[in-house]
């Protein structure tokens, strides 16, 4: 008997259903069957069914003589399940990588509930991952399991049937079906989680819920919507025939009717002409199950009273109103805009204030937040300000006053103050006068194209506006480098007048100058387990790429590498999972490199930054041609890397599993990157850089030679299980029941 069935009926998804089957198929946690029902299918829907069947014993197909609807195909499947429990997939979605060892994992953890509530996430045709807003309701915090009325809130999320694993002997006892009809889950989601005796819930997203760009079949306009009022007939018949459930009567009914008031007002639904129909039967349902007292919505009211014409007039009204508020709200932009910009052009013909400096950075702190600190140490005289974009916040350093970009005082920042900052410029009108002095940190060393030489990239190119990028250009006065090969290429690429000052970068000067005390607080700060190898995932952006989805299976790796190795991920999509760490919002890239033990990266510039600290690198090279041909790269790092090389994930594991990662051999590729790409950064950088422009002296402080730099150390506990070779076969399969 298999711990799962998953039931998943198939109706014209041709294009969509393999990639359903594969995510159920590919599952880490292989105890299932898989009830692919084919609702008899206009398309190729059977023969894929029948095609996965004949590779995999675990698929159990099922074909139906005529369409019956997705209640009815559902129903079938589950006569077929043989599981322990049950999970439905529509065919156009998919599970989530190791889904269900997170969903048996935390069945077995509260003991076999009734039934477990999951999280999802909506997935849409241009890339977009959104996740259930409503994720707060299924916290793992408190008792589990336990019954609806200690977490009633469970009743707004979602009510359908494929964010749910039941047991099937609960259902089978309780004789649970679905309808045929629209809106098939609505009947058979209440009356479980109504019923159910134990509830636990898990907060993992294990379904991706497709969002189609012509829309689902509910959004589609039909007289079908009209089963509605049918649903809900079953749902409260349901609730009538056990008088133990009437206390869930006015929750049932606040449901009903906003589901209708949904519906109703809902473009696109109702055929034209049909409105005041539906909203008759709801108001007939509405006297029928109404519940004194019960509190209600302002939209509710359409459904009590029925007033069709009325609404719509309401609505026209709304319309013409929103439509005079947003022509106000342009007409009051536009003349801020202009009072703003005659504000600027006045701040212009002001005298420069000398003890000002303006600092920005495009993503979290990076140089220019180095460079104010040591702006504040070396050059007190100074008032410093940071540009605080909106939703950036937190990427703030605590130090500089705060500026909202299209404020009065960021205008003024900007035309008055002596000294400009940024790693990636500033507003597009801004006019740089004379006396101003702008420093322009970049983006570190590059590794892929930049400037000029993205032309021949015009992927990667897209949002390239040369125009702009050469009046920028002509701004910047100096340009920071950590090493030979950037200053060639800045030079080269972004050819202007400015100086360049190759004396290191600022951002990396904290990890000459870091403390364990403050290693160890990183870690904790992060959640990094005491004595855990912590391994920093950042890997590049790629251009050619629709989603960003990271190319390997973190959750593989860590189970091969076992229970001391955690990720930090540092992707461009949040990641979940066991052992995993999401840090991509984190604003400090250098406080998560002192936190890591060693860096795993592909084509990421962070890999020249991470090399100055002196710590194991991995490179993952499997997609290093398409990266290459759209991108283009500076430096081959499979010819020249910074420590062991993996071209796949199978030997990316083996690297850390054999030890290879900390290895004699990768300490010597790493001493040779770290000569030619971080001569300078011993921890000074940013002092060289105030020294220089701010103070006006040419005589600098020497720079500390590489044998005598001690960046502070990685916290790896020394331990066997760390350096020892790990198995890197396939894992023994084990009866998680």
């Amino acid at each position: 008997m298999p711990r799962f069935s998953v039931i998943v009926p198939a109706y014209k998804v041709q294009a969509y259903l393999s990639e359903c089957l594969d995510s159920v198929l590919s599952q880490s946690y292989p105890d299932l069957e898989l009830i692919a029902v084919d609702d008899c299918s206009p398309d190729a829907c059977g023969a894929v069914i029948d095609e996965y069947a004949a590779r995999d014993a675990r698929v159990k197909p099922v074909h139906l003589a005529e369409n019956q609807g997705l209640g009815r195909a559902r129903n079938v499947g589950l006569a077929e399940a043989t599981g322990d429990y049950l999970v439905f997939l529509d065919s156009d979605d998919t599970l989530t990588p190791d889904a269900l060892r997170a969903v048996a994992d935390r069945l077995k953890e509260t003991g076999d509930p009734d039934v477990l509530v999951f999280d999802y996430a909506r997935t849409y045709w241009d890339g977009r991952t959104v996740r259930n807003q409503l994720a707060a309701h299924l916290t793992e915090q408190g008792p589990a399991p336990f019954r609806l009325e200690d977490r009633p809130g469970l009743l707004r999320v979602l009510m359908v049937a494929w964010n749910k694993a039941y047991r099937r002997d609960f259902v089978e006892q309780h004789g649970f079906r679905f309808p045929p009809g629209y809106y098939e889950d609505t009947p058979w989601t209440f009356p479980v989680l109504l019923t159910a005796e134990s509830l636990a819930t898990l907060d993992r997203v294990c379904v991706h819920y497709r969002q189609r760009r012509q829309g689902s079949i509910l959004g589609t306009t039909s007289d079908r919507h009209f089963d509605l009022f049918e649903q809900y007939d079953r749902v409260f018949a349901y609730v009538e025939e056990r008088p133990e459930l009437a206390r869930w009567r006015p929750e049932l009914f606040r449901r009903m009717v906003d589901h209708y008031a949904t519906v109703f007002t809902r473009p696109g639904r109702l055929p034209r002409g049909s409105h005041g129909a539906f909203l008759r039967r709801a108001r007939a349902h509405y006297r029928r199950y109404r519940v004194p007292g019960a509190r209600l919505r302002l939209r509710h009211a359409l459904v009590r009273f029925g007033l069709h014409r009325t609404f719509r007039v309401l609505r026209l009204a709304a319309a013409v109103r929103r439509r005079a508020l947003k022509s106000a709200v342009k007409l009051v932009r536009a003349v801020r805009t202009g009072v703003l910009q005659l504000h600027y052009r006045v701040q212009l013909r002001l005298p420069l204030r000398s003890d000002r400096a303006v600092f920005a950075a495009r993503e979290g702190r990076g140089d220019p937040a180095a460079l104010e600190e040591a702006f504040r140490a070396h050059a007190p005289r100074l008032s410093t300000a940071w540009i605080a974009r909106p939703g950036r916040e937190q990427a703030v350093p605590a130090g500089p006053r705060r500026l909202r970009p299209g404020t009065a005082a960021y205008w003024t920042a900007l035309a008055r103050s002596r000294y400009l900052v940024s790693d990636a410029g500033f507003e597009g009108r801004l006019r740089k006068r004379p006396g101003q002095v702008f420093v322009q940190t970049q983006q570190g060393t590059p590794l892929g194209y930049a400037g000029l030489d993205l032309l021949e990239r015009p992927a990667a190119a897209r949002d390239l506006d040369l125009a702009e990028l050469l009046r920028a250009v002509d701004q910047w006065d100096y340009v920071l480098s950590g090493n030979r090969h950037a200053t060639s290429t800045w030079e080269r690429v972004h050819p202007g007048g400015y100086t360049t000052l190759e004396y290191g970068l600022p951002r990396n000067d904290v990890f000459q100058r870091a403390t364990a005390a403050d290693v160890a607080r990183l870690r904790a700060s992060l959640g990094v387990p005491e004595g855990a190898v912590a391994i920093l995932y950042a890997p590049a952006r790629r251009a050619h790429r629709r989603t960003q989805h990271p190319l390997l299976d973190l959750e593989r790796i860590l189970r091969r590498l076992g229970p001391r190795f955690v990720v930090l991920a540092r992707t461009h999509v949040p990641v979940q999972g066991t052992r995993i760490i999401d840090v991509s919002g984190h604003p400090d890239p250098a406080e998560l490199c002192l936190a890591s033990d060693a860096l795993l990266t592909d084509h990421a510039p962070v890999v020249f930054d991470y090399a100055g600290l002196d710590r194991p690198i991995v490179v993952h090279t499997e997609d290093w041609a398409a990266y290459e041909a759209v991108h283009g790269v500076y430096i081959d790092l499979r010819a020249f890397p910074p420590g062991a090389v993996a071209r796949s994930e199978d030997e990316l594991i083996d690297v850390f599993a054999t030890g290879d990662w900390c290895g004699s051999r990768s300490a010597q590729l790493r001493a040779a990157f770290r000569e030619r790409f971080c001569p300078w950064d011993d921890g000074r950088a940013a002092e060289r850089v105030v020294r220089r422009v701010v103070l006006g002296e040419t005589e600098l402080p020497p720079v500390v030679p590489l044998a005598e730099r001690k960046p502070v150390p990685a916290a790896r506990a020394r331990s066997p299980l760390a350096t020892v070779p790990q198995p890197s076969g396939p894992l023994p399969v084990t009866d998680s029941h």
